[in-house]
């Protein structure tokens, strides 16, 4: 029965959607496409006679999964058959079965063949009976993982673990030992469950270095059944085919004849029909092993139609109308009528890296200019200039599918057709693809599936940076969206050119405390400090003062300018305080630097002088625990990249916190190892009882010493240590330990520099200072005028004051730059001695308060700080334990709590994840532990944990760890980057992918990075010695309905254009709703969902976590309040919400 199919839908997308259009035109089939919002630039969409949305705005790719709204389509639009492409859907037996059910043509095999090949495992047990040879394989289901290393022991390593269910590489992993195989096992199931909705695996026996073979098989509804030759797919990378050939070159007749014999006998087998490829693995002895059966169109037919002549797209559809192959259209007589007319060579082009572990490139194509000529096909899907490359799709651009009566030729035309390509704006495997094919391997035919990953040589390319379109693409954003990090900008704000001071490049660098060290040697050296006179200044300009002043926000183009003069100028300066605490942080979250290159370049700037690092004994420069290894092998890297002076704190002042950090120091590094005692309250007290008293400072100070502290620092982070008690505790410490002091305040009340000329009166050998218009308020003493006062004194440290004079110049016109990020205090206060908040928190609370809409109730978010201070029983207040209290603080000013409300309601309050993990001893512990009452409210039934935070933790199996980082990211990082990634993952990830979309933003000048340009401005960026680029903005055009516009460059003189999305314009929403029944589980804050930790259908038990929400740096995870099971999930990860939206609903 001949079945018309007058009007078909393509259940796909991009090229094989246009493909498969192309292919319903020429039959004259009026046809129907689908699209998601984020595909409706797509030319499926209007190459279709109709094309029609699914899905909603925000889902990009889920709806072509939506076997019922795809059906919805179809049956209101009249269409009579589904072609369902290749991905996706078209291996789903339900939709299918479903199409059938609906009277809908499934054009592919029927379900029943689908449900016997489709699913791996099934296919297998279908080759046997019909006498293919497969390899050994697990015989009963992989339900555990003990089940799995059971049958792997049996079959024998090395193994392949596979996805019972799809193809294209996913939830594949080759497992070489047991080891392997228990990484490998949760990995491969639950990748094959995100890809393809089912997590079943199976093992099979790993056959090393074969070919991949693969016949293409045709067959009609009435028992007709052929095949169209082999193609050989043998280089792969990571189980995805790179590029195919048809046919194979090197395969004995009677092994290619075997393949087709196989290929026709399982598919008799099972009845099959329509297109579809059965797989092989071939040895080097030329042994054939039964892999798949693939029941759909695969990406590479492309080559078997070039060397046939036949069109298998238009054949599906054909014999989906009941047409025989022997039928006009078809022509397909017998098999002697397949014929082999020469080679041809598909290469796939997708905006992948491969330099970088082929990481997907996404982004607009700001210029596409594709390939010509005889004996070349090319099969897009959207490339054009101005198309938008989407991340959330696959990164195949083109396929380039090339001919010629001659292996050599159809190699040489593709070679000719890749080098034509112009595509910009996104990166592509070009540049790989062009090197396979001049490979003499692949040329000679003898390419196994090893073959990439045995030819390292084939990533050895030409790179093309591409620096100035992604510059382009930065500022244009900016000029669109503006930087997200500013909040407010003045757009009369003027800036002038700071002047840098003179200095002589070629001139030699003096001596300075970093030689002294190096031939000294730690304890010699600090035998020294202690011994010579002299006052000793650490200047903190470059950390600690701009974190307290600016947010952390100072880049490294500023600090560098002015580096290598400072450092060859004042070379008596002690250390340079210039890293750790939050820079590590904010160097990656926003200036998108990277911390270690600061260091480094930093380093290689001021090779003369120490520099000093802020370091949390338990967090390094996080705000957690971290196991132990980790925190070893960031003190190793920190000191080999140029860390001199490892100031090492906790945060609660617990010195178990400190004590290996100290003894790292000490055993793996010639730096110094300065522990510090961080100060609180008033150490003048006569209160009974009082905690802080002069006793509690001068017992740390002698454990510490014992705990073989090289300096003993002194550090006052809220600038609570007054004059007269530094003139009492500083003599007290200096007669209490051997080892030098150094003193750390801030400014906060003003009066420290009292405090500082009291201590050095009492002999304290180190102060901490910076340059005057970077000092003052919640920041450090102005040095330059303690050194001023200090003139004549029998301590002077002679400076030559006109040159820091002119230092302290060119950073008061760099401090102009960082307007949006000052703190807006005007003066000091003395209620700094009342709420006891560290200066770079304090300048930072404010912003903090802003952004939650807690402005207007700043005042009380001071006096809540104080009272949680009260609560958690006057605790040490230093990041990170300051951030708890003030996390806490803000969470009592957004939800209207007081000290009261909160142990009334503190069984079921949701306190802040950081509030849970300082009581639960993830950050320590306390003198005296926390008050019992409010301990049992915050952990809720949970016991607290007693040990050092990172005894606590398994150790990192460092190895392990950074190979997987690496296939996670590129092969191109270090360890560096590794460190940054376990230090701040998710923040990582940020850095990464935005220097991915916008390349190294760190040469661009501080205005131009913060604010762009205006229209008619022209900058230089100097890319590296001896590159500069000329940037001028011409204009920028309206946005156009779609939320997108066009920003205009010249760039060196030649016209660029960038497009870019108008984040201000968004869709109009419904608002969320909210959580009003007792089964409702709201937002109770506002801010970010961050994540959802369960799905509908899940049990929950009480104080399961169910989902967390993000606001500033305070995570909250909320927990189910009673045993239950989940009825709904209403919002996605990544939405904002605000306070009482629902998010779950329980039954």
């Amino acid at each position: 029965m001949v079945n018309k199919l007058d009007k078909i839908l393509v259940a796909n997308r991009g090229e094989i959607a246009i493909r498969v259009l192309r292919a319903a035109a020429e039959l004259g089939i009026r046809t129907v496409s689908i699209y998601t919002h984020e595909d409706r630039y797509s030319p499926h969409r209007y190459k279709a006679d109709e094309a029609y949305q699914v899905g909603e705005d925000d889902e990009p790719l889920k709806p072509y999964l939506d076997i019922e709204a795809i059906l919805e389509v179809a049956k209101l639009n009249g269409v009579e058959g589904i072609h369902p492409g290749y991905g996706l859907l078209s291996e789903n037996v339900d939709f299918a079965s479903r199409c059938r059910e609906e009277g809908i043509t499934f054009i592919g095999p029927t379900p029943e063949a689908m449900a016997k090949l489709g699913d791996k495992v099934q296919a297998k047990e279908n080759a046997i009976e019909a006498g293919l040879p497969v390899i050994e394989d697990s015989r009963e289901p992989l339900d555990t993982l003990d089940i799995a290393l059971s049958e792997a022991a049996r079959i024998g390593y090395p193994l392949m673990l596979k996805a019972a269910s799809g193809g294209g590489g996913r939830g594949m992993r080759v497992v070489r030992s047991e080891d392997d195989l228990k990484t490998a096992f949760n990995e491969a199931r639950s990748e094959a469950a995100k890809a393809f909705g089912d997590d079943t695996v199976f093992l099979e026996k790993f056959i090393e270095s074969p070919k991949h073979i693969e016949v293409q098989i045709l067959g009609d509804t009435h028992g007709n059944l052929v095949h169209l030759l082999e193609r050989d797919c043998s280089v792969q990378r990571r189980f995805q085919k790179v590029v195919e050939v048809a046919p194979s070159v090197s395969l004995r007749e009677e092994t290619r004849q075997a393949l087709f014999g196989y290929a026709l006998a399982i598919t008799r087998h099972v009845g099959y029909s329509s297109a579809g490829t059965v797989e092989f693995l071939v040895d080097a002895e030329e042994n054939i092993y039964f892999i798949e059966v693939n029941p759909r169109i695969q990406v590479e037919h492309t080559v078997t139609e070039q060397v046939t002549g036949i069109d298998i797209v238009r054949s599906q559809i054909q014999i989906a109308r009941g047409r025989r192959l022997s039928d006009p259209g078809i022509n397909i007589f017998s098999q002697e009528d397949i014929q082999c007319l020469g080679y041809s060579i598909q290469c796939r082009i997708t905006t992948e890296d491969p330099e970088n572990d082929f990481q997907p490139d996404y982004g607009t194509l700001i210029a596409y200019r594709s390939a010509a000529g005889f004996g070349i096909r090319l099969d897009v899907g959207a490339a054009y200039t101005g198309a938008r490359v989407s991340p959330f799709f696959d990164s195949l651009l083109v396929k380039v599918t090339s001919q010629g009566r001659t292996l050599n030729g159809a190699v040489s035309r593709a070679r000719r057709a890749l080098r034509e390509f112009r595509i910009r704006g996104v990166k592509t495997n070009i540049p790989f693809l062009e090197n396979v094919l001049e490979h003499p391997t692949f040329v000679s035919g003898k390419a196994t599936v090893a073959f990439i990953e045995n030819h390292p040589e084939l990533f050895r390319i030409t790179k093309s940076f591409d620096r100035a379109t992604k510059t382009l693409r930065y500022i244009a954003n900016l000029t669109v969206n503006g930087n997200p990090d500013v909040k407010t900008v003045d757009p009369g704000k003027i800036f002038y050119k700071p002047h840098i001071p003179h200095v002589d490049r070629l001139a030699e660098f003096p001596r300075g405390s970093k030689n002294l060290l190096d031939e000294k040697g730690p304890e010699a050296f600090c035998g020294w400090v202690k011994e010579q006179k002299n006052i000793l200044y650490t200047d903190t300009t470059l950390r600690d003062a701009h974190q307290s002043l600016l947010a952390t926000r100072m880049r490294t183009q500023d600090m560098l300018a002015v580096a290598e003069g400072f450092a060859k100028a004042h070379p008596q300066v002690f250390s340079m305080e210039m890293w750790g605490g939050a820079t590590f942080d904010v160097s990656m979250r926003f200036l998108r630097e990277c911390p270690w290159r600061r260091l480094q370049d930093l380093r290689k700037a001021m090779p003369n002088i120490l520099f000093q690092m802020l370091f949390r004994g338990s967090n390094a420069v996080g705000y957690k625990a971290y196991p132990d290894n980790l925190i070893e092998m960031f003190i190793e890297k920190s000191w080999e990249n140029g860390v001199d002076v490892f100031r090492i704190f906790d945060s609660l002042n617990w010195i178990e916190g400190m004590k290996r950090s100290i003894q790292v120091v000490r055993e793996r590094t010639g730096g110094i190892a300065e522990a510090t005692i961080c100060y609180t309250g008033n150490v003048l007290s006569t209160e009974p009882g009082y905690r802080y008293n002069l006793q509690y400072y001068l017992d740390m100070a002698r454990r510490l010493e014992d705990e073989g502290a090289h300096i003993l620092a002194l550090k006052d982070m809220a600038g609570l240590l007054k004059p007269y008690a530094a003139e009492v505790l500083i003599p007290a410490l200096k007669s209490a330990v051997d080892i030098p002091i150094h003193l750390h305040t801030h400014d906060t009340s003003s009066m420290q520099s009292a405090t500082l000329l009291k201590a050095i009166e009492a002999d304290v050998d180190i102060v901490d200072v910076c340059l005057g218009s970077m000092s003052g308020l919640t920041s450090q003493v102005n040095m330059n005028s303690l050194v001023a006062v200090m003139q004549g004194h029998e301590r002077e440290q002679p400076f030559d004051l006109g040159s820091l004079n002119d230092y302290s110049n060119y950073w008061e016109a760099v401090r102009e730059y960082y307007y949006p990020f000052e703190s807006g205090l005007k003066a000091g206060t003395a209620e700094v001695y009342d709420h006891e908040i560290p200066g770079g928190q304090y300048s930072n609370l404010r912003p903090q308060a802003i952004a939650l809409g807690l402005e207007h109730r700043f005042e009380q978010i001071k006096k809540n700080y104080v009272a949680v201070n009260r609560m958690f029983g006057d605790i040490v207040k230093v990041t990170p334990s300051s951030k708890v209290v003030g996390d806490m603080a803000m969470f009592m000013t957004a939800n209207g709590l007081d000290e009261a409300d909160v142990m009334a309601q503190g069984d079921t309050l949701a306190f802040p994840d950081s509030v849970v993990d300082l009581f639960s001893g993830k950050l320590g512990q306390t003198e005296g532990g926390f008050p019992p009452e409010l301990s049992a409210m915050v952990l809720k039934g949970k016991e607290a944990d007693t040990q050092p935070p990172g005894a606590a933790l398994a150790p990192v199996d460092i190895e392990a760890e950074f190979r997987k980082f690496l296939r996670e990211f590129d092969s191109s990082l270090s360890e560096l980057d590794f460190l940054s990634y376990e230090m701040y993952p998710d923040v990582f990830r940020g850095y990464y992918d935005h220097k991915k979309e916008f390349g190294e933003v760190h040469y661009l000048p501080t205005p131009a990075f913060f604010f762009g340009l205006d229209q008619g401005d022209e900058v230089l960026v100097k890319l590296q010695q001896g590159k500069t680029i000329a940037i001028r903005f011409v204009y920028r055009s309206s946005t156009d309905e779609n939320g997108y516009c066009r920003v205009m460059f010249e760039l060196n003189g030649q016209a660029r254009s960038i497009q870019v999305r108008d984040e201000t314009v968004v869709p109009k929403t419904a608002p969320n709703r909210k959580a009003v029944e007792a089964n409702e589980i709201g937002s109770p804050l506002m801010g970010r969902l961050a994540s959802v930790l369960v799905e509908a259908g899940d049990a929950v038990e009480k104080d399961t976590p169910i989902f967390i929400i993000e606001a500033m740096k305070m995570e909250t995870t909320i927990t189910a309040p009673h045993q239950s099971t989940v009825k709904a999930v209403h919002l996605s990860p990544g939405k904002l919400v605000k306070q009482g939206d629902l998010v779950v609903e329980l039954s």
